[in-house]
């Protein structure tokens, strides 16, 4: 019988809830009332309020003297407010109390100079509200893929801090994916303002959808929290995403076992009780069907029937299968296919003639007098019971990928079939699920349907579990001064991400060059094996800083040992300014030919005298070398060869 559930947080919300009773409380009194915007993301409430004389306006222009207006859940920019003031009608605030939190956060940052990050969907009502309280100093980031562009992108003169904040019904996973992005040497300010509501709502739809082989999400089509439960949804099992009832008439629903329902934050309960009665009557009509088909076919078919575990006895076998007596008038048949899923094998390597073997009944086909009967299935129950302990322990187990499916991929473990979603599989950014087809994987079980005898799989899980350790190792056996041979893994525009085995730290830009680096991609590229060494470790913060330059091979150093005070030496000139020009001796050192020793003759413009790029003699005068200073001397050049 086909179970119909609802999950434990669905429909309206606390915000959503508030707001639409302002607007039925104020009607109530016979106000006249209009709604900044549709009051939430739901056609039946929208409209019964339309039939009840409430207007939608999307501009405080078109409010008439007499209306109260209303201010949607999802907020607005301040200057609507100070519209409406000016306007001067009355003003009913129904901004859900957790955006007015983010407005109040992104007004006191913009103050102290932050820069303002938002998580969410631009064209989103909620966050064009967000954005009217923060003074044009923001950018809006879908994922973490838009926010790594950003970061990449930054200039190396911006010198705010950037206070993070989201959307309340942002998803928290791709959430935790875009803190990841955040460069460990920029000053940032995260709060924490995704609904626990939408967390929760969330949660409770993946957890009804791992357990469920059909799920209803119930909710308007434009609605953003409703559209991420179905997106939460889609990834476990087959969903349906409607705005009533009515809507189920048109779907082709199959039969299922287990169907869950869930609703987005703005459907009224209401609509959800619609919809579980029209599924439970759905139900009942398939439910009697199949009742009916079964009655007569346990008339015709007394002795045995599908589904039932019985004992055969091997009366022969051949290349493709095995030929079983039932004890019955049918004959009855195992397929290779239903013998072993390890199909490098021949029947006859698994039974011979006389063989009493246990067999589940998978298709009788009574007027024919044969059965078709399955080993496979009975392997696969004394399976499950390993599954279900393999997933108590958190025992890593080992297996072959057989097919790609949709969202995911399939293998066979103690002959019990195990999904591994595409989340789960452990690829590389940018690889293809093909690619794991015939591959042996390590994977944990995450998820057992007891009545499917099916599992979830996760090859990612054993990944981090393996990373963990890695790192545990790292932190434990590591200290400040250790060398490391690394793999370049990313690079950004403050430095390099290397890969020191399992653990990634960070070179920093001048770090990786004695000389002057514009970005690191002068001297390095992804892939590229770095010497390093450990310079500095934050465990709690899990940062790890490294340095890349060798003492030996310091300009500076190699300067003074090889130059002294009154040396001539032949240099290039590499810049010109108001009081001299630079000059390079080595590369990485450079001296100051101060414009009074440029010539034995008043010099009034450098230029005049001098370009970037001239090769000239100068004579070392003089050494800071506590300061790396050097100056240097054409004039004492020319003097002296005049005097000679």
């Amino acid at each position: 019988m086909t179970k119909i559930t609802v999950a434990d947080s669905a429909g309206f919300c606390f915000g959503v809830d508030r707001a639409v009773k302002m607007v039925y409380n104020e009607l109530d009194k016979g106000a006249k009332v209009a709604t900044f915007g549709a009051i939430i993301h739901n056609k039946d409430v929208v409209n019964d309020m339309s039939a009840k004389g409430v207007r939608i306006v999307n501009s405080v222009d078109e409010l008439n003297p007499d209306e109260t207006v209303v201010i949607r859940s999802h907020g607005v920019g301040r200057n609507i407010y100070e519209q409406i003031e000016k306007k001067g009608n009355r003003l009913l605030d129904a901004t859900c109390p957790f955006v007015s939190k983010i407005h109040r956060i992104v007004e006191e940052k913009t103050k102290e100079g932050c820069f303002i990050l938002i998580a969410g969907d631009s064209t989103h009502p909620e966050v064009q509200g967000i954005v009217g309280h923060c003074e044009q100093n923001y950018f809006v980031f879908k994922d973490n893929f838009e926010l790594k562009h950003f970061f990449e992108n930054l200039d190396e003169n911006f010198k705010k801090t950037i206070a993070f904040i989201a959307q309340t019904t942002y998803n928290i996973l791709v959430w935790e994916n875009c803190l990841k992005e955040i460069p460990p040497d920029i000053p940032v300010v995260i709060s924490d303002t995704i609904c626990n509501a939408t967390d929760v709502r969330q949660s409770d739809a993946c957890k009804l959808a791992m357990k469920s082989d059909i799920m209803i999400v119930v909710g308007g089509k434009h609605s953003s929290n409703t559209v991420k439960l179905y997106d939460v949804c889609s990834k476990y099992c087959k969903t349906y995403h409607i705005e009533n009832s009515a809507e189920l008439e048109s779907l082709d629903i199959p039969v299922a076992e287990n169907i869950g329902i869930t609703a987005g934050a703005s459907t009224p309960a209401y609509i959800i009780k619609e919809v579980l009665t029209k599924m439970a009557e759905i139900e009942k009509e398939t439910i009697q069907e199949e009742e009916n088909f079964q009655e007569l076919l346990d008339k015709s078919f007394k002795k045995i029937r599908t589904g039932d575990k019985v004992k055969a006895t091997v009366v022969a076998v051949n290349n493709t299968e095995v030929v079983v007596d039932l004890g019955t008038k049918h004959t009855g048949y195992v397929t290779l296919e239903d013998l072993t899923d390890d199909l490098t094998k021949k029947p006859s390597d698994i039974v011979s003639i006389g063989d009493e073997i246990d067999l589940i009944v998978g298709q009788v086909k009574d007027g024919e007098g044969v059965a078709f009967l399955s080993k496979k299935k009975v392997d696969e129950q004394a399976g499950y019971e390993k599954i279900v302990k393999a997933k108590e322990e958190g025992t890593v187990l080992e297996g072959v990928v057989q097919h790609i499916v949709n969202r995911g991929v399939t293998l066979n473990i103690y002959g019990v079939r195990v999904f591994i979603p595409a989340s789960q599989a452990g690829l590389a950014k940018g690889e293809e699920l093909e690619s794991l087809k015939g591959k042996k994987v390590k994977f944990m079980i995450i998820e057992v349907t007891e009545g499917r005898k099916r599992a979830v799989g996760s090859v990612r899980a054993v990944q981090n579990a393996e990373k963990e350790e890695a790192k545990a190792k790292f932190w434990e056996n590591t200290s400040i001064g250790d060398t490391f041979t690394g793999t370049v893994k990313s690079i950004t525009n403050f430095g390099a991400f290397v890969d020191l085995g399992g653990i990634d730290g960070m070179v920093h830009i001048s770090e990786l060059s004695w000389r002057r680096l514009r970005h690191p991609s002068e001297v390095i590229s992804v892939g590229d094996t770095l010497e390093v060494y450990i310079k500095d470790l934050d465990k709690e913060s899990g940062r790890i800083s490294l340095g890349h330059r060798k003492s030996e091979e310091n300009p500076w150093e190699i300067f003074m040992n090889n130059y002294k005070v009154g040396d001539v030496v032949n240099v290039t000139v590499v810049s010109i300014t108001a009081y001299g020009a630079f000059a390079q001796i080595i590369d990485g050192v450079d001296g100051l030919i101060h414009i009074s020793r440029i010539a034995n003759r008043k010099v009034e413009n450098v230029k005049d005298v001098l370009s970037v790029g001239d090769e000239v003699t100068v004579k070392i005068t003089n050494i800071e070398e506590d300061r790396k200073r050097v100056s240097i001397s054409i004039r004492d050049v020319e003097d002296a060869e005049e005097a000679e």
